[in-house]
């Protein structure tokens, strides 16, 4: 029994059964009979602090001090900035904006990506590149694309470095790592990425660099906890032989511990790129071009044809990136360095793609079509998609409108009604009372106040608005993710096919979803909840997947030995040991279900992510922020809630603790 276990152990059950009837009992009374206690079923508007309006003053009082500051490091990172988009999609220019030196080729960049993809993964990756990139140049997104990659091409290497800063002061430090980083993590990673964009649009101004600073932000973080437990999980026998050596401190991390971790390492890398490209919508909004500004600017005339193809645009650019930095990670795990061989040995399909890309730019010079793709190679699918968007309507729109209508009026208005009424005293005590059941008197310190932070800043409403879109969503999210998960964990075939799709789903960034959802629905609750569901049912699949695929195979044995059924199997044996890994799969179907709060706000909810929007729109600051810190909040409380349901799961099962 864990130190957790012992000191709920020390409550009887009983007491618990006798504290939520009395909650019970109270939201009933308060429920019907309002009148009793205004103040505890609305809270009041005399108590609402006006934190908006502090940050709001603090921001006029400190912003002259800090804007040369900021200005200065928009300066640092513009210069980089315009010569990598010189190289990919502008060519050099003199003052006169006359181009002295053209940009890459495009034949060249489509080669070096599929060199770049043999070297890393074999001939299907390389192939997979190829087609991607060759995708793009043909729908006539090359330019586009190449504004986007120039930004991606700046944003990961910082974010990778202060990634790795980051981590290895938290392994180091532990107190830096308890107080610091670990809380700021926390908020990092459920705060919405459209509240990154408020502040650094007022310090930074607007425009690309802005852009990329806002985008580091928000792709550092899995970074961070990557380079973490990477390091935490280097065997301790390799770090004592470095020490038995005389290795020193730096040498025993640099030489050591980092190239042991790589592999892990390899997969923050990864997330980087792909938060990287998840952001690069969202930062179109305050100046970055390229795809995202493609997508958004169709996406406000209601034109779903050229949004859609510059959707799929970004979504093959995350594809290939992907698979290459998987790949990347695999190889190490593969291969390792020939001692003795120069660097040009060592690469040589780094110095074939360097020949390549030099002579297709060179050749630019005599044939054009060398630079810029011929317009008789492309073609556009937007039109197509806008016919084939209009046939579904005028045939379907009946069936489509009645469908919704059903959805709206039966399964959301209930739920939304019910949220709304509830007295915000009593899902405060409740909230309180069932973190103190799950994780003692600690865990409800943390949560009761997090809950609380809403109201006390006057945003109650917006918040269970939230708390509604997030419930119903995870809810179908599960309903129809863990059936999925655990059909493909019972066949070998079906769990390939599903960890295809879902890899794929997950490398699209999340404004994406929103336009099937607006192609086909338009905009409302219905259409925010089903992309909301598109995005967040792919960890519901895996989650559930991986669990039961983790079951022991002598407990199974054990239960065929005794004459167990495959149902009961199944139902008694594999579906129970597997529930802490689907409890989490849930939690993290809720997690990326607040990421898309903003994003749907745009689709026609009044939630918390439209507060956060409309500070955007407004450059509210304070209202931007506050918002945000409770979504950030309320992300942290179900994590943590469902968490500590999972470990007391793990524990009343006799599994050991992860």
């Amino acid at each position: 029994m864990t130190a957790l276990a012992l000191r709920l152990g020390s409550v009887p059950r009983a007491y618990f059964w006798l504290l939520w009837l009395v909650l019970g009992v109270a939201a009933i009374i308060l429920w019907t009979h309002p009148e009793i206690a205004k103040g505890l079923v609305k809270y009041p508007r005399g108590m609402v602090v006006p934190v908006a309006a502090w940050m709001n003053d603090l921001k006029a009082a400190s912003i002259e001090q800090i804007m040369p500051f900021t200005r200065a490091i928009a300066a640092v990172i513009d210069l980089p900035f315009r010569l990598v988009t010189a190289l990919l999609a502008k060519g050099f220019t003199n003052i006169s904006q006359d181009v002295i030196f053209p940009r890459l080729s495009w034949v060249g960049i489509i080669g070096a990506m599929a060199i770049a993809g043999y070297a890393l993964g074999g001939w299907r990756t390389s192939v997979l590149s190829f087609a991607c990139f060759f995708y793009i140049a043909v729908i006539g997104k090359w330019d586009s694309a190449m504004l986007t990659l120039a930004s991606v091409a700046l944003c990961v290497p910082i974010g990778i470095v202060c990634g790795l800063v980051f981590g290895i002061m938290a392994f180091r430090i532990k107190w830096f790592d308890d107080w610091f980083i670990r809380p700021s993590l926390d908020v990092a990673q459920t705060m919405p990425a459209f509240a990154y964009l408020v502040p650094v649009l007022l310090l930074f101004g607007s425009g690309p660099v802005p852009a990329m600073v806002a985008t580091v932000i928000f792709a550092t973080p899995p970074m961070v906890r990557a380079t973490k437990l990477a390091l935490q999980q280097v065997p301790e026998e390799i770090t004592s032989m470095a020490e038995m050596l005389g290795c020193t401190r730096r040498q025993r991390l640099w030489r050591v511990m980092i190239p042991t971790a790589k592999p892990l390492l390899m997969v923050g890398i990864n997330q980087v790129i792909m938060m990287t490209l998840n952001m690069v919508i969202i930062a179109s909004m305050i100046g970055a071009g390229g795809l995202g500004f493609d997508v958004l600017t169709s996406l406000r005339r209601l034109d779903i044809g050229p949004a859609m193809e510059a959707g799929m645009a970004i979504v093959v650019v995350a594809i290939a990136l992907d698979r290459m930095s998987l790949a990347a990670a695999q190889k190490e795990r593969r291969f390792s360095r020939v001692s003795g061989a120069t660097w040009r040995q060592r690469h040589p399909f780094v110095v074939l793609a360097v020949i390549w890309l030099v002579v297709t730019t060179l050749a630019s010079f005599a044939f054009p079509s060398f630079e810029s793709v011929p317009d008789a190679l492309t073609f556009s699918t937007g039109k197509q998609i806008d016919d084939m968007v209009g046939w579904i309507v005028r045939n379907f729109y009946d069936v489509i409108e009645a469908i919704k209508v059903w959805i709206q009026v039966n399964l959301l208005n209930p739920l939304r009604n019910f949220l709304l009424e509830l007295p915000w005293v009593i899902v405060v005590a409740a909230t309180g009372l069932l973190g103190f059941q799950l994780g003692g008197w600690r865990l409800a310190g943390l949560v009761l106040p997090m809950i609380l932070f809403p109201a006390v800043v006057g945003l109650w409403k917006e918040t269970m608005f939230s708390v509604y879109l997030c419930s119903i969503s995870a809810f179908l999210s599960a309903l129809i993710g863990i059936p999925i998960g655990a059909w493909a964990s019972t066949r070998e075939m079906g769990h390939r096919v599903v960890t295809a799709v879902i890899d794929t789903l997950q490398t699209i960034p999340s404004f994406v979803f929103i336009i099937p959802s607006v192609m086909l629905l338009g905009i409302g609750e219905v259409s925010a909840m089903i992309a909301v569901v598109l995005f967040a049912v792919a960890a519901a699949i895996r989650y559930t997947d991986h669990g039961l695929r983790q079951v022991p195979g002598h407990l199974i044995e054990a239960a065929v030995a005794i004459g167990c059924t495959r149902r009961q199997i199944f139902w008694r044996v594999k579906l129970p040991l597997a529930m802490p890994e689907i409890m989490l799969g849930i939690n993290q179907t809720l997690l990326m279900a607040l990421a898309m709060l903003v994003i749907t706000a745009m689709i026609g909810t009044r939630d918390l992510g439209q507060e956060v929007f409309f500070g955007l729109a407004k450059a509210d600051v304070g209202r931007g922020m506050t918002a945000g810190f409770c979504v950030a909040f309320l992300g942290i409380v179900a994590d943590r809630l469902i968490v500590a349901g999972a470990k007391r799961v793990r524990q009343r099962l006799g599994l050991p603790d992860e």
